[in-house]
């Protein structure tokens, strides 16, 4: 049995690099796939490099963008994982821990969305603005 456990356990382990990428990538397909706020997240990502390369924004606030930009995936990411594994542990009763552990993910997600859209707007309002007036 523990033979059987180990190797097991060996299946699932990263073994190399190659095998460590595939993982995470297969991670982030899966997040991209399976989740509905992923994809609002992935249009909204996409309009706003859209904007940035019309209005041609600056370098610095290219950096701002995607920072703003992969710190909302990357905590959509890890709200999915958290709620993935949540739902797998409270999956026969209701609990009320789980469903704080799920809210505090979610509201994460809600912050720094809030950061990104403040970001976007230091960014873009005033590049709006200048172009219409």
């Amino acid at each position: 049995m523990a033979l059987q456990d180990n190797n097991s356990q060996k299946k699932w382990k990263n073994r190399d690099l190659l095998s460590s990428l595939e993982f995470a990538t297969t991670g982030i397909f899966t997040a991209f796939k399976e989740e509905r706020n992923m994809k609002k997240h992935a249009v909204s990502a996409a309009l706003a490099i859209l904007m940035g390369l019309v209005f041609s924004i600056s370098a610095m606030e290219w950096l701002f963008l995607f920072l703003a930009i992969f710190l909302v995936i990357t905590c959509e990411i890890i709200n999915s994982a958290i709620e993935n594994v949540v739902d797998l542990a409270s999956h026969y009763h209701f609990s009320m821990m789980a469903k704080n552990a799920k809210d505090m993910a979610a509201g994460a997600v809600l912050v720094i969305s809030i950061y990104a859209v403040i970001t976007g707007m230091i960014i873009f309002i005033p590049k709006i603005w200048e172009l219409i007036f």
